[in-house]
């Protein structure tokens, strides 16, 4: 299965969530509200969840190996920094238009 798109669909400046990303697989199925997450120094993503009558919580959608979580994250970080680049360069940008 490989990554064919991936969407940051929202960027926080507060708080430990730091986006919320949409995912396309193979171009045939996505999988929305992927959260980005900023603890202790190291970012990771959190799968959509629902929570259950317990108040517990529970995956709605989630990667069944290691290696796959890992390669999702991958791609998922990354696609937050590069979109939190543009943020930061557009911001840059408009600064120097009011200048």
């Amino acid at each position: 299965m490989q990554i064919t798109d991936v969407k940051v669909r929202k960027l926080f400046d507060e708080g430990p969530m730091k986006a919320i990303v949409s995912v396309t697989f193979d171009g045939q199925l996505a999988v929305h509200d992927i959260k980005v997450i900023n603890a202790r120094d190291k970012f990771f993503i959190v799968m959509p969840s629902r929570k259950n009558p317990d108040d517990t919580y529970r995956d709605i959608v989630h990667p069944i190996n290691a290696q796959f979580r890992s390669m999702l994250e991958e791609e998922v970080i990354s696609a937050y920094n590069a979109a939190l680049e543009e943020a930061e360069a557009e911001a840059n940008e408009e600064l120097a238009t009011t200048l």
